[in-house]
């Protein structure tokens, strides 16, 4: 969700300001997905590498996702979405780590979709914890396969994304979902995320659907 800081700066505001407007996109882009059929959303709040920030802005962020649980949680559980945080605990406040198990407890048995908030998330971070897993499970060499990674990454069960959509134009992957996204379709658009809304998630989605999913074989056209 890249984009706030630009956008704030555009506006003549605090990074901070930007982050906010950037929640407001989400829940957007939330309804967004209800009313497209959109089942699954994982969202890149946090990532490993974003602890090198300003002590102002990475405090900032904390308190952001304090008032977003307390703001947010009643309504995302009324509408029946279910709730999963991806991502080492390491580093966050007991509070804050408290909230998030409450919110994955309470929304446990909601069956409408899924959103997937990874928060102090990192891809490499993810696999190096399977790995640990993997050892404490005291899994033999011979035994590990693609299943039993994915059985231990942070959320086993959740379906790869179809669509990792990338916002102000940035075309990196920076450490998400390394291991799920091994044939994501990409979509990049200029759009800065505080801006993103119903329309630009329609047209991302209407590209996805022109293209050809192969997942290295070929198609024999006659």
């Amino acid at each position: 969700m890249d984009g706030n800081g630009r956008w704030a700066r555009q506006q003549g505001r605090s990074v901070n300001y930007g982050h906010r407007a950037g929640v407001r996109a989400i829940k957007r882009v939330m309804y967004a997905c209800d009313d497209l059929g959109v089942k699954v959303l994982s969202i890149y709040a946090f990532s490993t590498e974003n602890w090198s920030r300003s002590r102002r802005e990475v405090g900032g962020l904390m308190r952001l996702f304090e008032e977003t649980v307390r703001r947010e949680f009643d309504e995302l559980n009324e509408r029946g979405i279910r709730v999963f945080i991806s991502g080492r605990r390491d580093g966050l406040s007991a509070k804050l780590g408290g909230m998030l198990d409450d919110v994955q407890r309470q929304t446990r048995d909601n069956r409408k979709g899924i959103l997937n908030v990874c928060l102090n998330y990192g891809g490499r971070a993810e696999l190096v914890d399977a790995t640990r897993r993997l050892i404490a499970d005291g899994v033999a060499a011979a035994e590990v396969d693609e299943r039993a990674i994915a059985d231990r990454l942070y959320v086993a069960g959740l379906p790869d994304p179809d669509l990792v959509i990338r916002t102000a134009n940035e075309s990196r992957l920076s450490n998400f979902l390394l291991w799920q996204s091994a044939y994501s379709e990409f979509y990049v658009t200029p759009t800065l995320w505080p801006d993103f809304d119903k329309p630009d998630l329609e047209a991302a989605i209407a590209e996805y659907n022109r293209r050809e999913r192969r997942f290295g074989g070929r198609v024999d056209k006659a």
